[in-house]
């Protein structure tokens, strides 16, 4: 298992325990944030930089 796959499934984890702990709001807020986050990261890139991003994903698939 990669170092990745061990990251999201701990954040699935979390995730999960919140819904059992905390008020389901105030866990959607959570979920939602963790979600929000690198969109908005990728979002603010220029649009040469999403292209190189996106060649160095493809290099590593194949």
């Amino acid at each position: 298992m990669t170092p990745r796959t061990k990251i999201v499934l701990g954040g699935v984890a979390i995730g999960l325990l919140t819904f059992l702990i905390l008020p389901w709001w105030i866990s959607a807020l959570i979920v939602i944030g963790a979600i929000a986050i690198p969109v908005a990261g990728y979002l603010m890139l220029d649009p040469s930089q999403r292209k190189r991003l996106n060649n160095q994903a493809r290099k590593r698939i194949g």
